[in-house]
């Protein structure tokens, strides 16, 4: 219930219910594309900050780790489990969104530790950056092994034929991560983590007007502008097969759940395991689409764009949030 009286929740519960209506209530695209850029300065500029008055020890080594760990073993779940129900190519593309993290998702869930009580390493932040790749990496080397063992034409997400196999039509791992690693989002987190933790306290008192004052503020504009996106892009998810939309509320907690039996048996702090269990549950809706579209063009995008904003965003946002907190709270608090 204290998540949902959150001024800046209850802001995304308004974007749904003005969505939902058909509202011609709107966010100019500048202005959104703003607020994104400004959440991620200052929620890199919050790490750096705290990573610079904690430092770097082998206890933050070992939840860095963990972080990659998972990166790594949620998208090869996903895609065992989903290539029975779609075909490859999606079921690469999805697993890849799951993989991968939401960095919105990650900024409400440091708000509502703090409200709380609790607060995450500055470390926290470093792993959802390191988190981002691991599974773009495993979608294209999947997709690019489907594409060298097929020899028959299939569908693309856009509903034109592409011969699989064929000479060109496998972009290559070093473009895709570099794409991936020169997006300007995922710089900008990186930039501003750095000057963060370059400048330190000092940096931190001659920001906090910009990185702290104002972010419950811009936080609360950006979700009431994600609450339309969602309930414009709710009716794609609804379109997708009972699997996919069960995997799409379930496989968060499933990934939390993982998240949170490596985090006891490596002793996690109940903050850092909250942030983790956060991390491992969230999907991809800006960063990894962007890529996916031009990585595996044979994907739908409908599918890995649509569920992961359509429902496993909202379902975290109002639910996720607090019970995996809540739990991680409870097992190791």
């Amino acid at each position: 219930m204290h998540n949902l009286l959150d001024p800046a929740i209850l802001f995304f519960v308004f974007g749904l219910l003005a969505g939902a209506l058909r509202s011609n209530l709107e966010i100019p695209p500048a202005i959104a594309k703003f607020l994104s850029l400004y959440l991620l300065m200052a929620l890199g500029l919050k790490g750096g900050f705290s990573l610079a008055a904690s430092g770097l020890n082998p206890s933050i080594a070992v939840s860095l780790g963990a972080a990659v760990a998972l990166a790594f073993v949620v998208p090869a779940l996903g895609y065992a489990l989903l290539r029975r129900y779609v075909s490859r190519y999606d079921a690469a593309a999805v697993a890849a969104s799951y993989g991968s993290v939401s960095a919105v998702t990650f900024v409400t869930a440091m708000q509502y530790l703090e409200g709380v009580g609790l607060q995450a390493g500055g470390h926290m932040t470093v792993a959802m950056v390191l988190m981002e790749s691991p599974a773009i990496i495993m979608a294209v080397l999947l997709a690019n092994q489907l594409r060298q063992s097929a020899s028959t034409v299939v569908p693309t997400g856009s509903g034109t034929a592409a011969l699989c196999g064929g000479p060109g039509t496998s972009p290559t791992l070093g473009k895709i991560l570099h794409e991936s690693f020169t997006d300007g989002a995922h710089l900008l987190l990186l930039g501003a983590m750095a000057v963060g933790y370059l400048s330190g306290e000092s940096g931190k008192t001659m920001m906090q007007p910009f990185s702290g004052d104002l972010f419950k503020g811009m936080l609360a504009f950006f979700l009431l502008d994600m609450g339309l996106m969602v309930a414009r892009n709710f009716q794609e998810a609804r379109k997708a097969s009972p699997v996919l939309i069960g995997y799409a509320l379930m496989g968060p907690v499933v990934h939390a759940t993982l998240a949170l039996g490596l985090a006891w048996l490596l002793s996690l702090p109940a903050a850092d395991t909250a942030m983790l269990m956060v991390l491992a549950a969230s999907a991809s809706y800006i960063v990894v689409p962007a890529v996916l579209r031009y990585a595996i063009p044979e994907a739908n995008p409908a599918l890995y764009f649509g569920l992961s904003l359509g429902l496993t965003f909202p379902f975290n946002i109002l639910v996720g949030i607090p019970l995996y907190t809540a739990i991680a709270q409870r097992v190791l608090g």
